[in-house]
């Protein structure tokens, strides 16, 4: 019987969407109206500093970067998400869910690194000004983002093919509101053991750039506590602010979400969590990057 369990499985069932008139059609709307600004602010950040001469530093060549990152980061999930809270059948096909989980693992992997090298610029912009321009060039930036989306995209994929052999029996309940590698190793009916090491192994990627990035800011933030000049301080802590808000944003959800070893959470703390790195930071970063910056605005205001 399980046998032909496994043969037959062509897709799984999300459990923690409602029915469309059951409280579906009330976060359908909001999440699309979210999704929409979602594109919309982002796709407009990365045209502006594409268009904008002002704006092409490195610092705003890595915003515009984990814009584009964003755009396609929320479009491997919430379209899914939108369509499973109006549709009766709330499913997705065995490749869609393998193709999400490892666009939406790599994107995420890559955002991080990008926020990793973002932090790095900063120390060297704060720290380092007079070398600055002789180290931070385009072409290191260019490089530095290939090499995010190498890592990205590479440390992923073998965990992704390997999923991709099990045998999966039973209900095929999802019980989170995306595929993930957790839940869907849940439903496998085989030792899924060998999961722990390449736990590790994001585990180390994630605290890796955690680390890089406090140290960068703590040194950063003790370099402005320091500076003898009031508005010196208040210019340079704004340059770096931001980024440290979608960090904290970003890595505090990622951290409470991967790295919880042992412990476990609810089914409704687990779709919390979810819904803050995959829907509430992406919505916030196009408000942060842009009503809170100046030169952005600027820019905003010349192109329109």
């Amino acid at each position: 019987m399980i046998s032909e369990n496994q043969t037959m499985m062509t897709e799984f069932f999300f459990s923690m969407f409602p029915d469309l008139y059951e409280g579906g059609l009330l976060f359908f709307i909001p999440l699309l109206f979210t999704y929409g600004f979602i594109i919309t602010g982002n796709l407009m950040i990365f045209i502006v500093i594409q268009l904008d001469v002002a704006l092409h530093t490195p610092m705003y060549f890595f915003i515009s970067v984990l814009s584009f990152l964003e755009i396609w980061y929320t479009t491997t999930t919430i379209p899914k998400m939108l369509s499973n809270l109006v549709s009766e059948q709330k499913s997705i096909s065995w490749a869609g869910c393998l193709l999400q989980m490892y666009f939406f693992h790599s994107l995420g992997i890559t955002e991080g690194c990008v926020l990793t090298a973002m932090a790095i610029d900063r120390y060297i912009a704060i720290c380092s000004p007079l070398r600055y321009p002789t180290i931070m060039t385009p072409k290191l930036c260019i490089q530095l983002t290939a090499g995010c989306c190498l890592c990205g995209f590479l440390l992923v994929l073998p965990e992704t093919a390997w999923i991709a052999t099990l045998p999966f029996c039973g209900s095929h309940q999802i019980q989170q509101i995306f595929c993930d590698f957790t839940p869907v190793l849940r439903l496998a009916c085989t030792d899924t053991s060998l999961v722990v090491i390449m736990d590790a192994i994001h585990a180390v990627e994630i605290l890796a750039s955690f680390l890089v990035i406090t140290l960068s800011y703590i040194r950063i933030i003790v370099l402005i506590l320091g500076m003898p000049s009031a508005e010196g301080r208040h210019k340079a802590f704004s340059t770096c602010a931001a980024h440290l808000v979608v960090f904290l944003l970003f890595f505090g959800s990622v951290a409470v979400m991967y790295l919880r070893f042992s412990a476990t959470y609810s089914v409704f703390w687990d779709t919390a969590i979810a819904v803050t790195f995959v829907v509430l930071a992406p919505f916030l970063n196009p408000l942060i990057y842009s009503l809170r910056n100046k030169d952005m605005k600027d820019a905003i205001g010349r192109l329109f």
